[in-house]
């Protein structure tokens, strides 16, 4: 087939001999099938912004780290630079979460190399060797949904131990290798103490495993591994090996109301005496006089 004008530096540069054929076109990019010497791997294009549907929500940027503070304020202000920015931050977050889980153990595609917005990486295929299928396009057995979800789980666990949440998870990015699920697609993976939606994010990416293995064992619906292995997060208790239950309750005490006013009635005085102090600084400081005109010097 024809080389993709994006694949051509590639296979200029030696790290791709040929592009064997399209794999498929998602939100966010395309993906293709590529000869590397005699292994056949995967090269996935990134499309541009405006040309992919999946918008970097703010709640996706937030607690990432920029090169530096031009960079910052340009993607801030949202400048012609600003934007070529963030598209590389958001590409670069992606090769960045691959390596990083694949390090940690978790099933990930293989990362290889990234080169102008085109990321070569491992292609998973099938026992037979074809591209292995999405969750989506599979039935399961019962008792399979039930291992696949545990092995999910423990994946998710493996992430949230090292620092990322995946973000976007549901059947349609988790692949079905010979050996089980492989978890793809992670350009807005978030970290998991930066990011104040991180939890919310969780739980959403939890809920869609729970619902999507939940159609073959419905029981599956009803666990809450997000809260339990969250708590677990927040008090530094979490392991790959942590054994979870599916099963967490609510802290169902009340709050203390009258506590709460008491802590913000606090917090306003102390603002107002801040405000207060500084007036008083102020008005302390000596006036600058001004030279007196030259008809008086």
């Amino acid at each position: 087939m024809k080389t993709p004008k994006r694949i051509e530096p590639l296979i200029e540069d030696g790290l791709v001999d040929e592009v064997l054929r399209p794999l498929m076109s998602g939100k966010e990019a395309a993906v293709y099938v590529v000869r590397c010497g005699n292994q056949v791997r995967c090269a996935k294009v990134y499309k541009e912004a405006n040309k992919r549907s999946f918008r970097q929500a703010a709640e996706y940027q937030e607690g990432r780290k920029v090169r530096n503070s031009r960079q910052a304020r340009a993607m801030a202000k949202g400048s012609k630079y600003g934007r070529k920015e963030a598209e590389d931050a958001w590409q670069n977050a992606e090769v960045a979460a691959l390596f990083r889980l694949a390090g940690a153990g978790v099933r990930v595609p293989k990362p290889y190399d990234f080169q102008d917005g085109v990321l070569l990486m491992e292609l998973v295929t099938d026992a037979d060797g074809n591209a292995a299928p999405r969750l989506n396009d599979v039935h399961l057995e019962a008792d399979q949904a039930r291992d696949y979800h545990r092995f999910v789980i423990s994946q998710i666990v493996l992430m949230l131990c090292s620092g990322l949440v995946h973000g976007d998870l549901s059947e349609f990015n988790v692949l079905l290798g010979p050996d089980g699920p492989v978890i793809i697609d992670l350009p807005q993976a978030v970290d998991a103490a930066a990011n104040n939606h991180a939890f919310s994010m969780l739980q959403r990416d939890v809920s869609n495993m729970a619902h999507y293995f939940g159609r073959f064992a419905p029981e599956l619906k009803a666990t809450r591994y997000a809260q339990e292995m969250w708590a677990l997060y927040e008090a530094g208790e979490l392991r790959p090996d942590s054994p979870l239950t599916g099963l967490f309750a609510e802290d169902e005490q009340a709050a203390d109301v009258a506590e709460v006013m008491r802590e913000i009635d606090a917090a306003r005085l102390d603002d107002a005496r801040r405000r207060e102090a500084r007036a008083e600084a102020e008005q302390a400081q000596p006036q600058a006089q001004e030279p007196p005109p030259p008809w008086l010097r």
